[in-house]
């Protein structure tokens, strides 16, 4: 009853937990093959949710198309024109094919972002708070390496070996190959790493501000008096955060999925240069 009194906030569930918490990724349903952990983890979980939201409003914008569409199904089509204006606009016409692979891994990471913004509910098991996926490194770079993947196995297959003129430039001195070459197969290796390593940071850093802005306002609001008019500045600060964490999210998809489109038309048009 003392403990309630003196610290009214942890008697709630409402203690301040650490920034990087809410990177932990735990087990729901362990699982192991031999000595392989093949876990269903909070991460695996918040896939599955991003996943299933993702198929579900689709089907419910798509289910009933009308000659005047509807708040779903215009919402639907806005998303697939911007895509599809991306990919035309980057790739030109042999962006078609690429079409579906481009606008998953846009719909995908936007979703998995935005879900990663829901305020979990205090008190709540910790593994069934809301996960930012894309805020580890293993998800944004696999999804990094099969973009390259694709641009490697679609550039071999269209241009042969013509492919590799993407690394030596025509018009260039001979000499000058000994030091381009060599660059840009540096900057080709590094695309993969660039693109995973950017949405990985800019999720990871935003969420740990906000964390740490709500731990402010939550340890100023416990220790009452004065202090509790003092918690004023780091929820304002906090809101600003949230703000530029919501345009970020939808940002860093658009940037993702934009890079990829270019990475797509190098080797679209390799033979070109």
């Amino acid at each position: 009853m003392i403990h309630a009194m003196l610290h009214p906030l942890e008697a709630l569930g409402l203690q301040a937990a650490g920034p990087m918490e809410q990177f932990q990724i735990l087990p729901i349903i362990p699982l192991t093959l031999g000595d392989i952990d093949i876990s269903f983890t909070n991460s695996a979980l918040w896939m599955t949710i991003g996943v299933a939201a993702i198929i579900v409003f689709f089907a419910m914008a798509t289910g009933r198309r009308a000659l005047i569409p509807g708040r779903l199904q215009s919402m639907a089509e806005i998303l697939h024109e911007f895509v599809a204006n991306l990919v035309r606009d980057t790739i030109g016409h042999d962006g078609k094919k690429f079409f579906p692979y481009v606008f998953t891994l846009f719909i995908y990471i936007f979703v998995a972002n935005y879900f990663g913004l829901i305020p979990s509910i205090p008190g709540s098991a910790h593994e069934l708070h809301t996960f930012t996926t894309t805020s580890h490194i293993i998800v944004t770079f696999s999804l990094a390496m099969v973009t390259i993947t694709i641009v490697l196995v679609y550039g071999f297959a269209k241009n042969g070996l013509k492919f590799l003129k993407l690394f030596a430039p025509a018009g260039l001195p001979f000499v000058l190959y000994f030091l381009i070459v060599p660059i840009e197969i540096i900057s080709f290796l590094s695309r993969p790493i660039s693109l995973g390593v950017r949405l990985f940071a800019n999720m990871l850093a935003g969420h740990i501000i906000l964390k740490l802005f709500a731990g402010f306002v939550i340890s100023l609001l416990g220790a009452g008096g004065f202090a509790m008019i003092l918690s004023i500045a780091p929820f304002l600060g906090s809101v600003a955060i949230f703000l530029l964490e919501f345009l970020v999210a939808g940002l860093q998809a658009y940037v993702f999925a934009i890079l990829t489109c270019i990475y797509l038309s190098d080797a679209a048009h390799a033979a070109e240069h």
